[in-house]
């Protein structure tokens, strides 16, 4: 009897047990359950590619894993996190923590793992004698994205975080468009993640992003990389910048910016350095445009009819403008034509030019050029650039605004502008989105062409290009010229303000270039800031590295080549004894120019000197100051380069103070002044280079 009631008791107990065990925490349990052997993931998608415009991968998503824990299978946290934390680069406190959520079935310890780190951990899992410590331990398969190109269009392609989410440049832009949508898989697995018989097993697959293709040409991207990379070493410069557009779409074929990172490795850990490394100074960053700018105000000047190509113009070296004394960079170009001073960059000729036209006239085509508003590229961060108000513009600042000052671009506010001025006067939108695709390879969109403007009329179009052209083959923008190519252009020396001033002794130098000049399809931009050379003018740190791009970037668009080069070239007379104006005579008969030193009287030295080859329309320095230049010590000494790339020999001739006319490419054969004999301080150096 008694056995009887105390066996009841204990069905009671039990019962009652299993009662309270259902009714009261029957849901907590079966979680916890279900929690030992179900286990949920996350399957990313992969994020879609952004390619150029030939279908060359520039950004993608490569497999990569999840590395996760179970805190309720845990052995010992301790010994897990000193095995796990050197292989995945956590901290052994940080694991420790994450063990410690018993309530969760999986904690997430490291994202973006690499393959040979999961094999590796799955090698300790499956010995015997470290099976036990990395229990618990579960992968998923996660993506990373990789930049194949490295640096290349760094700052256009930007940056993703660990989740994927784009946080610069067209990954944030196009975040949505890229990311695509994430897939789930839930399935029922044993203590070492083995799906347990008749299991069940949901999944629900992930959605990948659509591609992106660019306008960029990586050839191209690849030929302004190298040469801004040489740019800035032999310039010394703070920072560099290339845009290569079609004139004729206004598609972005290479946009190049140095400094720049290495999106595969950021400074993540210096903020205030990445963030500079990321913007995209191209549309961003507005400067004094400097000679530059002097296309768009002859254009604006011949198509309203307000000057023609052989206007007459007196250059003294100097204009006042309402007691403001304007200053020419030369002493004085005397008499000289519209197309002249344009070939001479004439700051007085565009200070007139502005001031015939009236600040309504030049202010309608300046609009019309596109200055004052966003283009509307596909970028962040673009700049409207700064335009004086109209209502506020007085002679002075219209005066200065004709050759460059008191007006702010960005780099692709000119080239567009620019480019309107020699493709037969249409302004188009710049983009740098060709075209989005998805997984299929079905086209989702294409940007088509769109002219927004058209300030200038196709005549005075083609008047633009001859007088380019002239530029380059007889003018300032003769560092630029390509043998066989008709190469048009224009340099531009511009300043350099800190806090509203004016930086003393720097300057940005630039040199934008167009090609053929028949019929135009692609321009050209190079700018250099801060170039820390004894010459700094555009035409001796841009234009060189601007014809050395178009060098290679023609013949690559199948751009064919016209005569061999035709420049004749002129042996230097002897002119030391002369009196100036002897000398001056003698110069002109053989195709020379002269400049000389402000004195009059008899020529004591010269530079290049006599006997030197040199092209036809070269300036020799003629110095009468016999207490300035009477013996060989007071001149500079030429450097041989011969034998030397166009790197080198710029870098050679630039430590002594000299510049450098490029003829050719590959290595330099000949030059004039020759090697170790001298010349006049500051003096030119014409090198001519072959291919081996």
């Amino acid at each position: 009897m008694v056995l009887l009631i105390t066996v009841s008791l204990l069905f009671m107990c039990v019962a009652l047990r299993l009662s309270y065990l259902t009714v009261f925490r029957g849901e907590e349990l079966t979680a916890r359950g279900v929690s030992q052997w179900t286990r949920e993931g996350i399957v990313s998608a992969r994020r879609g590619e952004i390619q150029d415009r030939n279908g060359q991968t520039l950004s993608m998503s490569a497999t990569a894993y999840i590395v996760s824990v179970n805190p309720g299978r845990v052995k010992d946290a301790s010994v897990l996190a000193k095995a796990l934390a050197p292989l995945v680069n956590v901290s052994e406190s940080s694991i420790i923590q994450r063990c410690a959520k018993k309530g969760l079935s999986s904690v997430i310890i490291k994202r973006q793992v690499a393959r040979d780190t999961v094999d590796e951990i799955r090698e300790l899992m499956q010995r015997e004698d470290t099976a036990q410590t990395f229990t618990g331990i579960s992968f998923d398969e996660d993506v990373r994205r990789w930049y194949p190109k490295g640096a290349f269009l760094c700052q256009v392609l930007g940056l993703v975080n660990v989740d994927g989410v784009g946080q610069s440049g067209l990954e944030a832009l196009y975040n949505d468009t890229l990311a695509g949508k994430n897939g789930m898989r839930r399935a029922e697995r044993d203590l070492k993640s083995r799906l347990l018989p008749d299991a069940r097993e949901i999944y629900v697959p992930p959605e990948t992003g659509s591609t992106l293709r660019l306008t960029i040409d990586m050839t191209l991207q690849g030929i302004a990389e190298k040469a801004m990379r040489e740019c800035m070493e032999v310039n010394h410069a703070a920072s560099v910048q290339c845009l290569i557009t079609d004139v004729n779409t206004g598609e972005i074929l290479a946009l190049c910016m140095k400094p720049d990172y290495d999106p595969n490795e950021p400074p993540r850990s210096d903020i205030d350095l990445l963030q500079q490394l990321m913007r995209i100074t191209a549309v961003s960053d507005v400067y004094e445009p400097g000679s530059t700018f002097k296309i768009l105000t002859c254009a604006a000047a011949l198509d309203s009819g307000c000057a023609t190509v052989n206007d007459p113009f007196t250059c003294t070296g100097q204009i006042t403008v309402n007691g403001d004394r304007i200053r020419c960079w030369k002493v004085s170009h005397g008499h000289q034509t519209l197309k002249d001073g344009l070939a001479n960059s004439c700051n007085p000729v565009f200070v007139q030019l502005a001031l015939r036209m009236g600040k309504d006239t030049l202010y309608r085509y300046l609009s019309a050029f596109g200055l004052g508003r966003k283009t509307g590229i596909e970028l962040q961060g673009e700049s409207a650039g700064i335009l004086i108000n109209l209502k506020n513009v007085k002679d002075v600042d219209l005066a200065r605004i004709g050759f460059g000052q008191s007006v702010a671009v960005t780099p692709l506010q000119l080239i567009m502008a620019a480019g309107a001025a020699v493709n037969g006067g249409h302004l188009m939108r710049p983009y740098i989105v060709r075209e989005t695709v998805d997984a299929e390879g079905h086209v989702l969109s294409r940007t088509q062409p769109e002219a927004v403007a058209q300030p200038i009329r196709e005549e005075t179009s083609a008047i633009m290009r001859e007088l380019l052209l002239n530029v380059v083959e007889n003018g300032g923008g003769k560092n630029a010229k390509v043998a066989g190519y008709s190469i048009g252009g224009k340099t531009g020396t511009a300043q350099v303000y800190r806090d509203g001033r004016v930086v003393s002794d720097v300057h940005i130098g630039s040199f934008i270039g167009f090609a053929p000049m028949d019929a135009p399809q692609i321009a050209v931009l190079v700018t250099v800031n801060e170039a820390q050379v004894p010459v700094d003018y555009g035409s001796q740190t841009a234009a060189p590295f601007a014809r050395q791009i178009l060098e290679e970037a023609l013949p690559y668009l199948g751009v064919r080549r016209t005569d061999a080069d035709e420049t004749r070239y002129v042996t230097v007379p002897d002119t030391v004894g002369m009196e100036t104006e002897q000398a001056k005579r003698v110069l002109n008969e053989c195709g020379l120019y002269m400049e000389h030193d402000g004195a009059g009287g008899t020529v004591t030295a010269q530079a290049p000197h006599s006997g030197a080859k040199v092209p036809a329309g070269t300036q020799v320095m003629l110095y009468t100051n016999a207490s300035i230049l009477s013996d060989a010590e007071k001149l500079v000494s030429v450097p041989d380069v011969r034998g030397l790339s166009i790197v080198e020999a710029a870098r050679a001739l630039r430590a002594r103070g000299l510049t450098i006319t490029i003829e050719g490419s590959g290595l330099c054969v000949r030059q004039t002044p020759a090697g170790n004999t001298f010349t006049a301080p500051g003096g030119n150096v014409t090198a001519i280079f072959e291919l081996p």
